[in-house]
């Protein structure tokens, strides 16, 4: 068992810094860096200055913001479970059967983290998420799904944890019906989450591997209208599944 005495403090509040930086906050100045990782103003110098010289931070006058080579950090992980050679292809041989952009996502704590996606440009929109895009637990089909086929331990204290934030007008706002609509897919395999996350959008996803231990699913978005006949939703489940066991004998997640 990991103590805090095994544990690098300072290591730990220069992936704070890291972390600060997302879709909201591309470029900060000290001050906000500080305000961002609850650091002292002269910590959080000290800190992202050591990421400039390391060049993972860019200097530009009083502001910061990431570098490419941020993009180092998570190329071991894409390269060792085969992303490139076998991920990718996989994910665009599902998006042409369906006509939608497919994402892998996986567990990240509390949140979901969209880790792969395809990316043939026939494929309909993709509302503007990306690698390392986090989505939320409760109110996506991706999320749900999870929560469904996770590790039970763990699905349990998300259920109570996760953050809960009325997204949309339909979002389901009590722990207890979301508990339920997680019952639900996994009695079905699959899940279906219709206008929670973002209004007149449907999601869709399945598992990869078997319940109680996943930690990765395979999903599609797409306006609610494109989902209207139900075989139209078979057909998308049904090529999501046949990916997802093709992912799940790979042995990677």
């Amino acid at each position: 068992m990991v103590t805090d005495r095994d544990i690098s403090l300072t290591f730990l509040k220069g992936m704070a810094v890291l972390k600060a930086f997302d879709e909201d906050q591309m470029h900060m100045s000290i001050a906000d860096i500080a305000r961002m990782t609850d650091l002292d103003p002269a910590t959080a110098r000290r800190l992202v200055l050591t990421l400039v010289r390391l060049g993972y931070v860019r200097k530009d006058g009083r502001t910061f913001s990431l570098t490419p080579r941020i993009l180092v950090l998570a190329s071991g992980f894409l390269r060792g479970n085969n992303f490139g050679k076998f991920i990718q292809p996989l994910l665009n041989n599902c998006a042409s059967e369906t006509g939608l952009a497919v994402s892998l996502s996986m567990i990240d704590e509390r949140d979901v983290l969209m880790v792969a996606q395809s990316t043939l440009r026939s494929t309909s929109i993709t509302y503007g998420f990306t690698i390392g895009s986090r989505l939320p637990l409760l109110h996506t089909a991706i999320g749900r799904m999870l929560l469904a086929y996770g590790p039970e331990e763990w699905a349990a204290e998300a259920l109570e944890s996760a953050p809960l934030h009325q997204l949309t007008p339909d979002s389901l706002s009590d722990r207890d019906e979301i508990r339920k609509a997680v019952d639900e897919v996994g009695r079905k395999g699959f899940a279906v989450v219709r206008s929670e996350f973002e209004i007149e959008v449907t999601g869709v996803a399945v598992p990869i591997g078997r319940k109680g231990s996943i930690r990765a699913a395979l999903g599609v978005s797409d306006v609610s209208a494109a989902f209207e006949t139900e075989g139209r939703l078979i057909e998308i489940v049904n090529s999501l599944r046949r990916s997802a066991s093709e992912l799940a004998r790979g042995n990677l997640f």
